[in-house]
């Protein structure tokens, strides 16, 4: 609600709500594990090669214009790197990735001298529909 809150202040949302969801990670590639990490951090070197072959532009994980933070929260290089992943695994028929889950570290220190923030979040992108097992409204 608190992130509904703040599209709306700059515009982006006429009524803020939210929606909660039953799901089943299935198939997860999981940020929060090392080995992922690894393979991660491999998947965005052949990116940044495969990008240069091409002389296109490496993206950029930016400021957002609306939202006073000091974290890159808009993940443009991040979004890309972990889509070319999905490519990869395609290419090598591999098993789909149903879903990436990820903690996401934000805000403000939540007291003085603190590596604990107060927007730190976990998020989970369903790349496979059928993993949402249920949706509702929270009371």
């Amino acid at each position: 609600m608190e992130w509904a809150k703040e599209k709306q202040a700059y515009g982006k949302c006429d009524e803020p709500f939210v929606v909660g969801a039953i799901i089943d990670l299935g198939n997860c590639f999981d940020l929060t594990l090392r080995e992922n990490l690894d393979l991660l951090a491999g998947v965005y070197s052949n990116f940044a090669v495969e990008q240069a072959k091409l002389r296109l532009k490496m993206p950029e994980n930016k400021d957002s214009p609306n939202v006073k933070s000091k974290n890159k929260v808009i993940r443009l290089l991040d979004c890309a790197v972990l889509n070319y992943l999905h490519l990869l695994n395609a290419r090598s028929k591999l098993e789909p990735i149903d879903t990436v889950r990820g903690v996401f570290v934000e805000g403000d220190r939540a007291y003085p001298g603190s590596e604990i923030f107060n927007k730190t979040h976990v998020q989970i992108a369903v790349r496979n529909p059928s993993c949402i097992k249920a949706i509702f409204i929270p009371r």
